[in-house]
């Protein structure tokens, strides 16, 4: 048997390329504003991307997907930080969901996504999206508050003194990052109709970010009054592998909470990493399937790393990945690429991105959150019905009031409620029929009757009336539980006491033991 020899093509290059370029200014933006969402220092979101382009590409089977800090993250990563109370420490936590993240491709546990219900994953991105422009609120309005947060930021409406805190507010808001907010706002919600085709060739948030550098110029030199201040422009160290937080392992085994968010943040990480493979590998003209298990493999290591030196947790990104694909990537190299690309503009031009407006990254954030909870997606998961919609809503109401790890698991557990509870009814069906000319109860158990069926099985033999033929046919199941044989010959033991002439078919007779 020949071994067939996997080989790069050279003029795959001419695709490649080009598409991690393309990649690299979708990506650079995208780094800096979740960096900014997540309370990170900036640097650690570019240090992100660039090991998501060159470790996680490597390691990966996929062939299309481009790994990177996620806005599905930016959430968790802000809250762990604050409750930690160091970066450092916190680094620690991204260390526990790169390893979680591999034990789990080693241990083939890739399958994991197909245990959540779609309610539930819908729901988490949902609230996401939601909190993501909750949180860019502030900055897009240029709010120069040091901290940049929405809790002072919210307190200007509180009822007491309403008026002096709009009056309060005049004073804190800057007309210039205003303005640049409304105008990236425009390009983007523009440039994703369909109509705008043809103008897609530069990458939106690329074009947002250039045309902030430009206002914000024009406003230096025109209208002063307009400009931003130092605190209100991207703030990248000049060299930035002398500013790298390392993390603290003192603090590994003391704190029981870094292996709580680390064990989150690599369950959530590994979701949207597994639910993007998923629809990028739809996406592949060539039909390749991504290996799930390396995959998981490939991001545990990534987060390691990234954990080591400095960075936020990633995941593989659709946004990156449909870039990818869209400017004609054949093979990884693209993703490669972009992470070397990455590298090269942190190395050699710091300078201009120091240049960058926080409310154009605030912008392209807002839109990101848009995209995750659009109006369309409530109306879907309405259309399917209370079932589907309930775990939705309950999820993004319960995580917006307290937090992601509660969401879901209370959606998760009310979706396993709805589960257990058609199981109940699935698993038989009561009709009358008529049979040999005499009017009969029939009860047609289905494939597998399981002692979940116990309760609704014995109220529905209660309920036939006295003096009735009842049959109950069990000859196309697989599988009857002993509990529910046990019920069925208990009833057939007492059904002459109320007069009821019971037929069984394909069920088995056991004795029934009495316990005193």
């Amino acid at each position: 048997m020949k071994r067939r020899i996997k080989y790069y093509r050279l003029i795959w290059l001419k695709h490649d390329l080009p598409a991690g370029l393309s990649v690299f200014l979708v990506a650079l933006p995208l780094c800096l504003g979740i960096a900014l969402a997540s309370g990170a220092p900036l640097y650690a979101g570019l240090l992100s991307g660039i090991i998501g382009g060159l470790v996680v590409s490597f390691i990966s089977g996929s062939q299309l997907a481009v790994s990177g800090p996620a806005a599905g993250l930016t959430t968790l990563v802000a809250a762990s930080i604050v409750s930690l109370g160091d970066y450092k420490i916190f680094l620690l936590t991204v260390i526990v969901a790169g390893l979680f993240q591999l034990l789990l491709g080693l241990l083939k546990l890739g399958v994991i996504a197909n245990y959540f219900p779609s309610s539930v994953i819908k729901g988490m991105l949902a609230a996401i999206g939601l909190l993501l422009i909750l949180k860019q609120i502030p900055i897009a309005l240029g709010y120069d508050e040091p901290d940049f947060g929405i809790s002072k930021f919210l307190n200007l409406f509180s009822t007491e003194h309403f008026l002096g805190n709009l009056d309060n507010l005049n004073h804190h808001l800057t007309r210039g990052a205003i303005l640049i907010t409304l105008i990236s706002l425009a390009v983007l919600y523009l440039l994703q109709l369909p109509s705008s085709k043809r103008l897609k060739i530069i990458p939106a948030p690329l074009l947002v970010v250039v045309l902030g550098i430009i206002l914000n110029s024009i406003f230096s030199n025109i209208a002063t009054n307009y400009s931003l201040k130092q605190t209100q422009l991207v703030n990248i160290p000049s060299n930035v592998f002398a500013n790298i937080s390392f993390p603290d392992f003192t603090k590994l085994f003391s704190n029981s909470e870094i292996w709580k968010d680390g064990i989150v943040i690599g369950l959530l990480a590994t979701l949207e990493t597994l639910l993007c493979i998923e629809a990028i590998d739809k996406l592949d003209r060539r039909n390749r399937i991504t290996p799930v298990n390396r995959e998981l493999v490939a991001q545990g290591i990534g987060n390691m790393t990234c954990g080591l030196l400095g960075a936020i947790p990633i995941t593989a990104v659709v946004v990156r990945g449909s870039a990818n694909v869209d400017a004609g990537a054949r093979t990884k190299l693209s993703a490669f690429t972009h992470g070397l690309f990455l590298l090269l503009a942190v190395l050699l031009v710091p300078f201009l991105l120091n240049k960058i407006p926080y409310a154009s990254l605030a912008a392209i954030l807002i839109i990101t959150g848009y995209n995750l909870t659009k109006p369309k997606l409530y109306r879907n998961m309405w259309s399917l019905g209370w079932k589907q919609f309930l775990p939705f809503m309950l999820t993004i109401i319960i995580i917006l009031a307290t937090d992601l790890l509660i969401g879901v698991s209370i959606g998760l557990l009310l979706s396993t409620y709805f589960i257990v509870r058609n199981n109940f009814k699935a698993e038989y069906k009561i009709t009358k029929r008529v049979l040999n000319g005499i009017e009969t109860e029939y009860i047609k158990l289905n494939s597998n009757v399981t002692f979940l069926n116990k309760v609704s099985l014995r109220k529905s033999l209660d309920e036939v009336a006295e003096y009735s033929k009842l049959t109950i046919d069990g000859s196309d199941c697989n599988f009857i539980d002993y509990d529910i044989l046990e019920i069925i010959s208990e009833y057939e033991a007492k059904a002459h006491n109320r007069h009821i002439e019971l037929h069984l078919i394909g069920i088995e007779k056991v004795n029934v033991t009495a316990i005193h």
